[in-house]
């Protein structure tokens, strides 16, 4: 009786004894190492992600909006460009289509010509919420040119970065913080209630809960680099629904991995946001700075979607919120569809899960 108690009392906390007989020990080693072998691999991966992608940021094709008839402009854009590739200029047909595409995340800065005093000059107008380090480069590189050509230089942001995040990475780390939770979120549930759900209403409330859970988890997201941290003082209710948004996507992606691959998908999702996600999401070095490989990844993989969904909510406008918010939108629903589809082709096929 009392072993039997100590047994139930084991199983409350989580638990789990060895195999008592040999063949099935033998069964869970050979699982066990087939289980590490994919530890191997995701952590070998990790490595290879992170330190390729970082160990040596170099600006490549940083683009910088110039008008099309402002030749003196596009004159010293062109000798910077002859020097090195490091800044790509990208023309528009007036200034106000340049005011947009930097409002709108397209270009890190405006270079246009100017007059101060009868004399003329250059204005270079940043946008040094978009990423600290690429402004830095465009404006070194801007002086000095301007410098040689003798051509006054005045410098000037239009969008800021906060100062209690000077290094602009207060939202990448917030990005992967919903990445994070929604994910696991949904493993939470595979493990404990089937990876497949057996049924349409069932998975209806899955994906409720995780729904909810990603709610949630946009609520303190904000509260905690809001109020908490004193980042962000502006656009609360926007930062919550972004941060919701992010944290369903990332939740939704793993739920339809694993409907299909069972807890199996829950390393592909890791390999998928972590391994690749997190050095590709232009959070820790922009993606201009990062080998091709890694460069667009953040237009279309979770993580830096959502590190420049908040940058655009908290920092730009719609016109930089649109792309990153349809794109996760995408991936929620695509998340939905193919949990549903797994449901209704191999959720009735999986034998029910019963407590030994």
């Amino acid at each position: 009786m009392a072993d039997g108690a100590g047994a139930r009392g084991s199983s409350r906390v989580g638990h789990r004894g060895e195999p008592a007989d040999p063949d099935s020990w033998r069964r869970s080693l050979i699982r066990g190492a087939v289980l590490l072998f994919g530890t191997l691999v995701i952590a070998t991966a990790f490595i290879a992600a992170y330190a390729g992608a970082l160990h040596q940021p170099t600006p490549k094709d940083v683009p910088v909006a110039v008008v099309r008839s402002d030749q003196p402009a596009r004159t010293l854009l062109a000798a910077v460009r002859e020097r090195d590739r490091a800044l790509k200029p990208v023309e528009y047909a007036d200034r106000a289509a340049a005011d947009d595409a930097l409002a709108g995340r397209d270009v890190y800065a405006v270079l246009a010509s100017s007059s101060t005093g009868g004399k003329p000059g250059l204005t270079l107008v940043t946008a040094s919420a978009a990423g600290p380090a690429a402004i830095q480069v465009i404006t070194q590189m801007v002086q000095v040119a301007a410098e040689r050509g003798q051509a006054p230089l005045t410098v000037s942001d239009s969008v800021p970065i906060a100062p209690t995040d000077p290094r602009g990475l207060v939202p990448f780390y917030l990005a992967v913080g919903l990445v994070l939770g929604g994910y696991l979120g949904s493993t939470v549930l595979g493990i404990r209630v089937g990876t497949t759900p057996r049924t349409f209403a069932r998975a209806g409330a899955r994906v409720g809960g995780l729904a909810l859970h990603s709610g949630l988890l946009g609520l303190a997201g904000a509260l905690v680099t809001g109020p908490g941290l004193d980042v962000w003082h502006t656009r609360f209710a926007s930062l919550v629904g972004a941060c919701a948004l992010v944290a369903f996507a990332a939740s939704m992606a793993a739920a339809a991995a694993q409907g299909w691959l069972g807890l199996l998908g829950t390393g592909l999702i890791i390999l998928l946001l972590v391994v690749l996600g997190n050095p590709g999401s232009g959070g820790i070095a922009a993606p201009e700075f990062l080998p091709d490989f890694f460069r667009d990844m953040h237009l279309w993989n979770i993580p830096g979607l959502g590190t420049d969904l908040v940058k655009a909510v908290v920092y730009f406008g719609p016109d930089a919120t649109a792309q990153p918010a349809l794109t996760l939108a995408l991936w929620s629903v695509a998340g939905l569809l193919l949990l549903l589809a797994a449901t209704a082709i191999r959720g009735r096929g999986i034998r029910p899960w019963r407590r030994r």
